[in-house]
């Protein structure tokens, strides 16, 4: 079920009787699917009672006030429960489609599509809608914007400073403060955070030691992998690894 503008959505499931059709067809499918504000129509046939869901970031707040019973997964790209998925921006309809596909074929040929549409990485459903590397770049200027794109892409690679302060082509110094007063954020805590998402990413799509996951996401070790962990989630990457094996109820 795709989703659409709000007043058009709203016609489609009042006027034209969607969500009670999808409410007798439902229990005849193996699985259905929403993307972006489409969750409202699966809502609106109360398929969404008492399951996690998702939908545009945008859209969260007014789901959960029309349907209460609906558990909103704010920060998901998307959630898997039982037979019901739903998926976030309409971008996010890629990885959902890719997830499906892993879910009915398997991992190795999912990621063989993900390589065949060029994708950049494929994120797992539990990675924030709204990308640290986006929101930094609203503010960054042009040459930060690369730079930040760049980390993103290259976790493994030397972030220092001094490393980061030669590719913008600027002293340490005044990278360092050029980069907190543009993004909001140190390039320390920056960098940590993007590690921690690419560690979060390969714990979920492949079953690699901890050891090669820390070195593969730049961190120097596993204990420095775990103290970033439990810095941003509360939790070590095996118990994370373990919490994405039931995705409804994590």
């Amino acid at each position: 079920m795709a989703g659409g503008e709000e007043p058009a959505l709203r016609a489609a499931i009042l006027d034209a009787g969607l969500g009670a059709w999808l409410a007798s067809a439902a229990p005849r499918i193996r699985r259905i699917a929403s993307v972006c504000t489409g969750a409202f129509a699966l809502a609106a046939a109360g398929l969404l009672d008492g399951r996690a869901a998702t939908t545009h970031w945008r859209a969260c707040e007014l789901l959960q006030a029309l349907r209460p019973a609906v558990q909103v997964r704010r920060d998901c790209i998307y959630v898997h429960d039982g037979p019901v998925w739903t998926s976030a921006g309409v971008t996010t309809s890629i990885e959902l489609a890719l997830a499906l596909v892993e879910d009915d074929l398997g991992h190795d040929v999912a990621m063989d599509i993900a390589r065949t549409l060029a994708l950049p990485l494929l994120r797992g459903g539990e990675q924030a809608q709204l990308s640290q590397a986006l929101q930094a770049q609203t503010t960054a200027s042009h040459r930060l914007r690369e730079l930040v794109a760049w980390i993103a892409t290259h976790p493994n690679e030397d972030l220092s400073v001094d490393a980061l302060a030669g590719r913008a082509h600027m002293s340490p110094r005044h990278f360092a403060c050029a980069f907190a007063a543009e993004t909001g954020c140190t390039p320390a805590r920056f960098v940590e955070r993007t590690r921690v998402a690419e560690a979060a990413r390969l714990l979920r799509q492949t079953q690699w030691p901890q050891e090669r996951i820390a070195s593969r996401s730049g961190f120097g070790s596993v204990d420095a992998l775990q103290r970033a962990f439990a810095r941003q989630h509360g939790l070590t990457p095996q118990a994370w690894r373990d919490r994405g094996r039931h995705p409804a109820t994590s």
